[in-house]
């Protein structure tokens, strides 16, 4: 994949296009007011998510992909805007090299080689009595023909050498076939030999259809592992593909809805029985970076899970669990949190149901196409489904099953970052339970008693959505904690800024805090670094008035969870005054269309300070996604 297209692959273009022009959904399109020309009564400009294109159909005439937009909006040349656009992407630039160059044809002929691996597979289901046995097993789990022909199914034959010796008469080299995983080595005599044998192949494409890798079914139950993954190599990483997913985008676009299911007959099943908007993640748990790929098409996602996976035992494990190596037969982890954070993350609505009892999607849809439809339907926010699924078979009346539940719960729904839904989800979990509310808001956590009326986080603790109940309180409680770890260490301003001004950002400032008390208490720490009298820490001790004394000694209250190295101390600062940009960042950009659109609604033109002012701060918020993307460097 080229830069450009890695750089496509990873921006929305209706969301870059959305902070300069208020687009409306129209179908699988959006419209909107051209911004290159002045039009205040026809929407003609017009987005298509599926091609990652734009066109203006009015005085402008003109349309391209999300570079010919920004080079178009900002008046740069293309340097520029690639410059820009894989920095807000996360893509790092490299120099076009002869080596760069060299690698891009290898990876043209691997691709290449893997159709050419399709058609041999096929070749071995359809036309060879080797492969009468796979197909039986097809017809028996109810796929039908031309389904096997839309997926290109295959069969690997049973055999040491056959595949090698088919790719090697074509030309390929043994070497060539490692690299794309259809070949094998044994690391104690380096024998090369079929990766795949006497398995059903699933060829496995991207989003834009290319050729990455094979999944493989065993036909003999005894035989291990039950799926066997191409391995990571240059076209394939399993983290960042879906199955399926190019057949459905289009569906997926239609029905405003993905449905992401285990397995790849899941997959087809559905896609025959006229379902076509389900992709598989091929037995690991959800990735974010194949949930970006799906909001490219929908922000509705349902997780569709087995009774096991989506059950008690998956969710009380679940939480950040990583994915297993690609050779072995994985389950999917239901990671509650991840997709919560996934969810806030990428503004979209994650969804879960839970099949019958020993069923698979497959056995659903061809049994009962209705039922399938329904399940779907019935699929209930994360917090929800969480908490019905350890509810269930327990007995709510003991005081302690309550308990228990309530402090799993408890803090998912801190997780939440809608106001409105927590408070919502709490009350439902009161019902569920029932308990008072007050009970629940009592069990969330210790309550921070202190004469002060300013929130602050609890000691030790990093800051997070998952423990504050909005921007504002949020917001505090990041400059409590930033303030309690400058402190400690006040000389960690120095690498701070160091890396703030190598991100292209401002040095620390106490206008970074928005509460009067943290303002003046960030001063005094400077104040502090400037002299050279006394260790900053004894300063801050002796001149810090009286009336910050309250503050200064409840943030200095050691952590009960222990106090971090210098290193973590570090790392933290640097991580929460980034995000603490970051948050007063969106909420100037949200304030400010928000003055936009009401100043449009009674009839006034948008504001040119309003139009100067929106791209600095998305500049600004590029710059700090970037940063906290990356690790932190303390030369």
């Amino acid at each position: 994949m080229s830069v450009t297209d890695e750089i496509k692959a990873r921006i929305d273009i209706v969301e870059l296009v959305s902070e300069t022009v208020k687009l409306r959904r129209a179908g699988k399109s959006y419209t909107g007011f051209c911004p290159f020309h002045t039009n205040t009564r026809t929407p003609a400009f017009v987005v298509f998510p599926d091609s990652g294109t734009w066109r203006c159909f009015g005085q402008c005439n003109e349309g391209g992909d999300i570079f010919r937009f920004v080079m178009k909006k900002e008046g740069w040349d293309f340097p520029d805007t690639l410059r820009f656009l894989a920095e807000r992407a996360g893509v790092v630039l490299q120099a076009p090299s002869p080596e760069r160059e060299v690698e891009d044809k290898e990876n043209e002929r691997l691709r290449t080689l893997m159709e050419d691996a399709v058609l041999f597979y096929r070749h071995q289901l359809l036309q060879t009595p080797a492969g009468k046995d796979a197909q039986q097993y097809l017809n028996k789990r109810g796929i039908l023909p031309e389904t096997i022909e839309k997926f290109e199914l295959g069969y690997a034959p049973e055999g040491w050498d056959i595949a090698a010796n088919y790719f090697s008469g074509k030309g390929y080299t043994p070497q060539e076939m490692l690299e794309v995983g259809l070949l094998t080595e044994r690391e104690d005599s380096g024998r090369k030999y079929d990766r795949f044998r006497h398995r059903i192949m699933f060829p496995i494409r991207d989003g834009m259809a290319r050729m990455s890798g094979f999944g493989a079914r065993i036909l003999r139950p005894d035989d291990v592992p039950k799926f066997l993954n191409s391995p990571q190599t240059p076209l394939f990483d399993k983290g960042r593909l879906l199955y399926g997913l190019h057949l459905a985008r289009k569906p997926i676009r239609a029905e405003d809805q993905v449905v992401i299911v285990e397995g790849y007959l899941d997959v087809i099943a559905l896609h025959q029985a006229g379902f076509a908007n389900s992709v598989s993640p091929m037995g690991t748990a959800l990735t974010e970076d194949q949930l970006r790929l799906l909001k490219r098409y929908t922000r509705r996602v349902v997780l569709a899970l087995d009774a096991d996976a989506a059950g008690e035992k998956a969710t009380l494990r679940g939480l950040e669990v990583a994915r297993q190596a690609l050779d072995h037969s994985d389950e999917v982890a239901f990671d509650a949190r991840g997709l919560l954070r996934h969810e806030a993350r990428l503004e979209a609505d994650v969804r879960v149901t839970t099949l019958p009892e020993g069923l698979d999607p497959d056995d659903v849809v061809l049994h009962d196409p209705d039922a399938w439809k329904k399940i779907v339907e019935d699929a209930k926010p994360i917090v929800v489904h969480v908490m019905e699924s350890l509810a269930a078979g327990r007995n709510l009346d003991d005081p302690k099953t309550k308990s228990e539940i309530a402090a799993q719960v408890l803090p998912l729904i801190a997780d939440v970052p809608n106001l409105v839904e927590r408070d919502a989800y709490r009350q439902r979990l009161a019902r569920m339970l029932k308990v008072d509310e007050r009970a629940l808001q009592g069990a969330s956590g210790p309550v921070q008693r202190s004469r002060r009326r300013t929130p602050s986080a609890q000691p030790g603790a990093t800051a997070s959505p998952a423990a504050q109940t909005g921007p504002e309180s949020l917001g505090r409680a990041m400059e409590a904690h930033c303030l309690r770890l400058l402190m400690r260490q006040p000389e960690n301003i120095y690498s701070l800024d160091r890396v703030l001004q190598g991100a292209g950002l401002s040095r620390f400032n106490p206008q970074d805090f928005e509460n009067a008390d943290y303002q003046a208490l960030a001063r005094f720490v400077l104040e502090a670094l400037e002299q050279d009298q006394k260790e900053p820490q004894t300063h801050l001790k002796e001149n810090v008035p009286e009336s910050l004394g309250d503050l200064q000694r409840e943030l200095l209250v050691p952590s009960l969870q222990g106090e971090p190295n210098d290193t973590q101390r570090l790392e933290d600062l640097v991580r929460t005054v980034m995000n603490l940009r970051l948050l007063r960042v969106n909420e100037g950009i949200r304030q400010m269309r928000f003055m936009q659109e009401d100043l449009q609604q009674q009839g006034e033109d948008i504001l040119m300070p309003y139009q100067e002012l929106i791209p600095q701060y998305i500049q600004v918020r590029s710059r700090l996604e970037s940063a906290l993307s990356r690790p932190f460097r303390f030369d």
